[in-house]
C-alpha cells in the first residue's frame, strides 16, 4: 500500500488549510453564535474549485480525485464544520449524483453551474416519517402531461434555504414501494415550492437546515434524474459517497479537538507544572491522537478505493461509523482537559462537541452504518 500523497494532493491540502485559517476562522465564532450562513466564504471556495472538486472538467468541475477532496474537507472542517457540511453536500450528494446519473440536459443546465460554484445544491430525502427508513416516502409526484406535480414535506435539509437547486426524492408509485420512488431536480422559486424557517440547532449552526414544502409544485419531466422508479437506488448509491464526506468532516472535528487539547495542556499549569506532564492528561492525548489517525486512515482508504474504481460501500460506512464516534469522544476529552474553560464559548472546544454529534446522525445514523457493514460482511 502507498501511504504517500501526491504533490498535487499535498498542494490541495495546504491550499485548503491556508484558506480555512485566513478566510474561515476569523468569522467562525460569530457565525456560529448568530447562525449566519457563510455566503461570501462559499463564493471564495468556488473560486478555488472546492464546490465541484470531483466533477469532470467536461462539466466545469475541478477534476480532482476523491483523496484530494477528503484532504480538503478535513482541513475546512477542522476550522469550521458548518462550512465543511455545505461543501460536502454540494460535492458528495449533489454534483456526484448528477454527474453519474443525470441526463445530458441535467448536466448542462444544473451540474455545470453547481460545479463552478455559481449555484448551490441541496439533497432532499428525509421526511417527518422517513428518516433512516428511506423507503417510506410520503412526498408524491403525479404525472400531468409533460409535468410531474409534487406534494409533500421534506425535513432536515442542509443548504435548504440557500440552495438554488434541490434534488428531491418522491413516491411516484406507492404500490411498487422502493421501486416506485423517483428523483427530480427542483429549482428554487418554482411555484408551489417553499422552505420553512431555519432550524435552531445544537451545532453546525452556520449552515442552514430547514423543511421544504411542495404544494402542487409542477416540475418538467426532463428534470427526472436517471429514470422513473430509480429514485431509491439513486439516493442510496449517492449516499455511499456522502459518507466519506461526513467521515472527513468528523475527522476534521476530531483533529481540531485534539489540537486544542494538546495546545492547552502545554499552557495550563496545575500542581506546579504544565498539565501535559501529568500522566492522566498524557494518556488522554495519546488516545485522541491514535483515534484521529485511525479515523483518517479509514477515510483515506474509502476514498482511494473509489478512485481505483473498486467497491467502497463497506469502507465508507466503516469510516463514517468510526470517525463520527471519534469526533464526539475527542470533543468530550478536549473539554475535560480544558476543565471549566472547556464549558464556555470563549474556548472553541464546546463548539466542537456541539458540531460533532450530528456526524453520528445525518447521512445514515451510527446504527444504519452498522447494518450496512454487517450486510457487506455477510455478502462476502
Amino acid at each position: 500500500m502507498n501511504f504517500e500523497f501526491t504533490e498535487e494532493q499535498i498542494m490541495i491540502q495546504q491550499t485548503a488549510k491556508e484558506f480555512a485559517e485566513s478566510e474561515i476562522a476569523p468569522t467562525s465564532v460569530e457565525r456560529d453564535k448568530n447562525g449566519e450562513f457563510p455566503t461570501e466564504i462559499v463564493k471564495k471556495m468556488a473560486d478555488l474549485g472546492f464546490m465541484g472538486m470531483m466533477v469532470s472538467p467536461e462539466y466545469d468541475g475541478a477534476g480532482m480525485d476523491t483523496v484530494s477532496y477528503v484532504l480538503a474537507m478535513i482541513e475546512i472542517s477542522k476550522v469550521d464544520a458548518s462550512v465543511g457540511v455545505i461543501m460536502s453536500v454540494n460535492n458528495s450528494l449533489v454534483c456526484s449524483g448528477l454527474e453519474k446519473y443525470g441526463s445530458d440536459f441535467i448536466k448542462e443546465k444544473y451540474l455545470k453551474p453547481l460545479a463552478r460554484g455559481e449555484k448551490l445544491g441541496a439533497f432532499a430525502l428525509s421526511e417527518p416519517e422517513a428518516g433512516s427508513d428511506a423507503t417510506q416516502q410520503k412526498t408524491t409526484a403525479e404525472k400531468d402531461g409533460r409535468f410531474w406535480v409534487l406534494n409533500g414535506i421534506k425535513n432536515w435539509i442542509t443548504n435548504g434555504i440557500s440552495a438554488d437547486y434541490h434534488i428531491v426524492i418522491t413516491q411516484t408509485d406507492a404500490e411498487k414501494r422502493h421501486k416506485g420512488i423517483t428523483a427530480f431536480v427542483v429549482e428554487k422559486g418554482t411555484p408551489g415550492f417553499a422552505h420553512g424557517v431555519k432550524e435552531d440547532k445544537l451545532g453546525i449552526r452556520s449552515s442552514d437546515t430547514c423543511s421544504l414544502t411542495f404544494e402542487n409544485c409542477r416540475v418538467p419531466e426532463e428534470n427526472i434524474i436517471w429514470e422513473v422508479g430509480k429514485g431509491f437506488n439513486f439516493a442510496m448509491n449517492t449516499l455511499n459517497g456522502g459518507r466519506y464526506g461526513i467521515a472527513s468532516q468528523a475527522c476534521g472535528i476530531a483533529d481540531a479537538s485534539f489540537s486544542a487539547a494538546l495546545k492547552y495542556s502545554k499552557e495550563r499549569k496545575a500542581f506546579g507544572t504544565e498539565i501535559s506532564n501529568h500522566q492522566a492528561i498524557q494518556f488522554k492525548l495519546s488516545d485522541m491522537a491514535t483515534k484521529t489517525e485511525a479515523a483518517k486512515l479509514l477515510t483515506y482508504q474509502a476514498a482511494a478505493l473509489k478512485d481505483a474504481g473498486k467497491d467502497y460501500v463497506k469502507e465508507a460506512s466503516m469510516a463514517k461509523l468510526f470517525a463520527s464516534k471519534v469526533a464526539v469522544e475527542n470533543a468530550l476529552d478536549a473539554i475535560q482537559i480544558h476543565g471549566g474553560y472547556g464549558y464556555v464559548r470563549e474556548y472553541l472546544v464546546e463548539r466542537y462537541l456541539r458540531d460533532s454529534k450530528i456526524t453520528e446522525i445525518y447521512e445514515g445514523t451510527t446504527e444504519i452504518q452498522k447494518m450496512i457493514i454487517a450486510r457487506q460482511l455477510l455478502k462476502d
